[in-house]
């Protein structure tokens, strides 16, 4: 369904941009306007030569009003300089033809001799150049993400702003995955609700993950926010939870609540081999928190 949207909105846009192409205006003989030429008809068929005309383009003679005029003829009437019955006659300057077919056209002044005398243009007029429709991207590929990286699903040095700056700029979307690493017997994951996830409240959650671990995957499978938190006694509280906001088409890691304040007790232990993993972590870790500080 996603892909069929982005062929069509694709079409739309080709469409759009093909109507909305910048047309271009032809001033016959720039300077030199429309008059009998010094050095005969070479004079136009040179300004032609050096112009490409287009469908949609307009062309605009400048002359003097009552000494000059301009006609659009047939060929024959072109070659023999016949202004008898002209396609289109125009005698008031400045005179604009828009070219809106493919082909030769050819335009002759009528008056005296003015034509014989090199006041006449013959020009061709090619089909516009289409504008080349944009290519539709490819759908998304849907991305596993594993919470806190090598740090995994633990109670955070520094507290919830571990989980907040590995969220930061991640584009969480439906289809997506979230994959918590943790200890059995000494870590959860529960899925719960915004009022519980502030109040770090682990009474009624949407789903609990207590013994399923110790890798635990989570398919987000609708939009909006997403909160998680561990229900060990005062984990959450000391930061192990993570906010998120999942979107059809890209998102931004919500904040989380304050951390504890500073009469709140230390972490509490963690088994050695996730202590491991916090050690290589902590240096990394306080440059990322104050990049998302500043």
């Amino acid at each position: 369904m996603a892909r069929r949207i982005c062929v069509v909105l694709a079409i739309v846009v080709a469409a759009l941009l093909q109507c909305s192409a910048a047309q271009t205006t032809h001033v016959v003989g720039d300077d030199l306007g429309w008059q009998v030429p010094p050095g005969g008809s070479i004079a136009y068929a040179t300004w032609a030569s050096l112009q490409t005309f287009k469908v949609g383009d307009t062309l605009v003679f400048n002359f003097k009003n009552d000494t000059q005029d301009v006609a659009k003829v047939t060929k024959a009437a072109y070659e023999a300089c016949n202004g008898t019955n002209p396609i289109s006659l125009i005698s008031t300057s400045p005179a604009s033809f828009i070219l809106d077919t493919e082909g030769e056209h050819y335009f002759i002044g009528t008056l005296d001799r003015r034509c014989a005398l090199g006041q006449k243009l013959a020009i061709n007029v090619t089909a516009s150049s289409p504008v080349p429709a944009p290519t539709p991207s490819a759908p998304r590929t849907p991305v596993t993400y594993v919470v806190g990286d090598k740090l995994g699903w633990l109670v955070p040095p520094g507290g919830p702003i571990a989980y907040a700056t590995w969220a930061y700029n991640k584009n969480f979307m439906v289809g997506d995955t979230l994959v918590f690493n943790f200890e059995n017997g000494t870590q959860d994951v529960a899925k719960v609700t915004k009022a519980a996830f502030d109040d770090c409240n682990s009474t009624n959650p949407l789903a609990n993950y207590t013994t399923a671990g110790p890798t635990i995957s989570v398919l987000l499978d609708s939009e909006g926010e997403h909160y998680y938190i561990c229900t060990f006694p005062r984990h959450c509280p000391l930061g192990q939870k993570l906010a998120i906001n999942v979107t059809a088409g890209g998102s931004t890691a919500i904040a989380p609540s304050p951390g504890p304040s500073a009469g709140e007790p230390t972490p509490l232990p963690v088994s050695s081999a996730p202590s491991v993993a916090v050690a290589g972590f902590s240096v990394s870790f306080l440059f990322g928190a104050i990049a998302f500080l500043f």
